[in-house]
C-alpha cells in the first residue's frame, strides 16, 4: 500500500507544529507557560553568549513573544527544571532525571565534559568543597577568588569552578538557581530529597526513550536525525522505528522531493490529517537563536527546509561568511534568510548589522511586513528605543524608513524607530 504523500510544505509544518512554531502567542505568558514550552521541545539548550538576548531566553521568546526572562530562572528555583547535558548543556524538565541519570553514572561516555584526571589529581580539594556546601549550604563559583590572574575562558576555569562542574557533572551537586545567570550549586540530595537511584532508567532503555521521544519533539522524523536531538553515539535508530510503527507510535509517510523513509509522530496524527489536505498553515513569523532546535542540527535543516547553517561564533572572524551570531528568519513556515543582530544596551539600539535572503526568495509585501514585524517584537522585547540598520537589502531598508506598507493592526507594543546607519 502507497504511503501518505506529504508535500515539503506539509512536512515543514509538522515539524514546527510539534516545536510550537505554526502561531504566534497571542496571551501574556506565566511561568506554567515557559515550563510547558520546555516540555514540548523537550530540552532548552544554554549558552552564555549576549550579543542579544542569551539563547535560552531567546529560544524562550521565538515560541511565546514578549515575556519576562526572570520567569525561566523561576522555574528553574521552584524545582519545575534541572540542568544537565542533554544536547548539550540544558535545561530538562524535573520529571526527566531519571531520563539523564544514567549519563551521571557512566561518565566514561562523557568526554571532554568529565575528566577523571582532574578528579584524581584534585580528589582531596573536591571533596573538601563537597564538605563545605553540605555544611554552609549553596555555593556559586564567583564566591572563590582567583589567585593566579584572569581566565581566558572554560579551558582556563579557576580550580573551584572545575570543581564545582566536576561534582555536577558526576551527580553529586544540582544548580538550585540561578542568580545573574551564574550557577548556584547544591547537594542533589538537598535539591531532590526523595530521590532513589532504583528509578534511573538503564543505559539501553535511557537510549531508548531518548529516541522515541526524539520523534515526538521532531514531529517528522528519518533515522538519520534522530540521534542528533540528545546527542547518543553508536545507536541504531532503524530497529526502533521499526518498532514504534508497529506499536502505532509512528505513522510512516514520504516527503515529496526528499529522500529516505520519514515518520510522523503519533501525536502529530490530528496535524498530519490536516498537513494532508494542506490545512495545516503556519502564519508565524520568527528569529531564531543558533540553538534553537529547528535548525541546530545542519543536516536536518539543510534537507528539511534546503537552508545551509552554521554557526559562526566559534569561527575566526576573517573567515566568517555572515557573522558572529547570526540568527535565521523563520517565515510562515520557511527559513527564508538569516539576520546578523547586536544589542547595544547602554543605548537602548538594536543593530541589523546585516540581513541576507536565502537564494530566490522573493521580498512580497507580506514577507517585507513580517520581517519588519518579527525585528520589531525582537527589537521591543530587548528593551530598545531604536533599530539601526547597516547592512541590509535595499528594498528593506527603503521600506523601513517609508513604512507605507505597514498596517497599524501588525503594530504589537510601543513602535521603535528604524532608521539606516548613515541617518544616525
Amino acid at each position: 500500500m502507497a504511503l501518505p504523500m506529504l508535500s515539503l510544505r506539509a512536512a515543514r509544518a509538522l515539524h514546527l507544529s510539534a516545536q510550537g512554531m505554526i502561531k504566534a502567542n497571542r496571551s501574556q505568558v506565566t511561568v506554567n507557560d515557559v515550563v510547558d514550552a520546555i516540555r514540548r521541545m523537550g530540552l532548552l539548550q544554554i549558552d552564555t553568549i549576549h550579543v542579544v538576548a542569551r539563547s535560552p531566553y531567546f529560544v524562550l521568546f521565538s515560541r511565546l513573544g514578549n515575556y519576562p526572562t526572570g520567569l525561566l530562572e523561576q522555574a528553574l528555583a521552584q524545582g519545575d527544571l534541572f540542568e544537565y547535558w542533554a544536547h548539550e548543556a540544558c535545561f530538562i524538565p524535573i520529571e526527566d532525571y531519571a531520563l539523564l541519570r544514567h549519563r551521571m553514572q557512566r561518565l566514561d561516555n562523557l568526554g571532554w565534559k568529565y575528566s577523571s584526571e582532574w578528579q584524581e589529581k584534585h580528589q582531596h580539594d573536591i571533596d573538601q568543597l563537597l564538605l563545605h556546601i553540605r555544611q554552609n549550604g549553596p555555593v556559586r563559583s564567583a564566591d572563590f577568588t582567583r589567585t593566579k590572574g584572569k581566565g581566558s575562558g572554560w579551558w582556563d576555569w579557576k580550580p573551584e569552578k572545575r570543581h564545582l562542574e566536576t561534582l555536577f557533572t558526576a551527580g553529586h551537586l544540582m544548580v538550585r538557581e540561578r542568580r545573574n545567570f551564574q550557577r548556584v550549586y547544591d547537594l542533589t540530595e538537598r535539591v531532590l530529597p526523595h530521590w532513589q537511584d532504583e528509578r534511573a532508567l538503564s543505559l539501553a532503555d535511557a537510549e531508548r526513550e531518548m529516541l522515541r521521544r526524539s520523534c515526538q519533539y521532531l514531529g517528522l522524523v528519518k533515522a538519520e536525525w534522530m540521534a542528533d536531538y540528545y546527542r547518543l553515539k553508536r545507536v541504531q535508530a532503524k530497529p526502533l522505528l521499526a518498532q514504534l510503527t508497529d506499536a502505532g507510535e509512528l505513522i510512516a509517510v514520504s516527503v515529496e522531493g526528499l529522500r529516505g523513509d520519514f515518520y510522523v509522530s503519533a501525536s502529530q496524527a490530528d496535524n498530519l490529517a490536516l498537513a494532508l489536505d494542506d490545512r495545516l498553515s503556519p502564519t508565524k513569523t520568527a528569529l531564531l537563536s543558533p540553538f534553537d532546535p529547528i535548525v541546530w542540527h545542519r543536516k536536518r535543516a539543510s534537507e528539511l527546509f534546503g537552508f545551509d547553517y552554521r554557526i559562526e561564533c566559534y569561527t575566526p572572524e576573517a573567515k566568517r561568511q555572515f557573522g558572529y551570531f547570526v540568527l535565521p528568519i523563520l517565515q510562515r513556515g520557511e527559513l527564508v534568510g538569516r539576520l546578523d543582530a547586536k544589542m547595544h544596551r547602554s543605548q537602548a539600539v538594536f543593530e541589523v548589522k546585516g540581513l541576507w535572503f536565502e537564494k530566490g526568495v522573493r521580498t512580497g509585501k507580506q514577507r517585507l511586513e513580517d520581517i519588519w514585524q518579527a525585528i520589531n517584537s525582537c527589537a521591543h522585547w530587548h528593551g530598545a528605543k531604536r533599530v539601526t540598520l547597516v547592512n541590509v537589502p535595499d528594498v528593506l531598508k527603503s521600506a523601513w524608513q517609508t513604512g507605507w506598507w505597514v498596517k497599524p493592526s501588525t503594530v504589537r507594543g510601543e513602535q521603535i524607530q528604524f532608521i539606516a546607519a548613515t541617518d544616525s
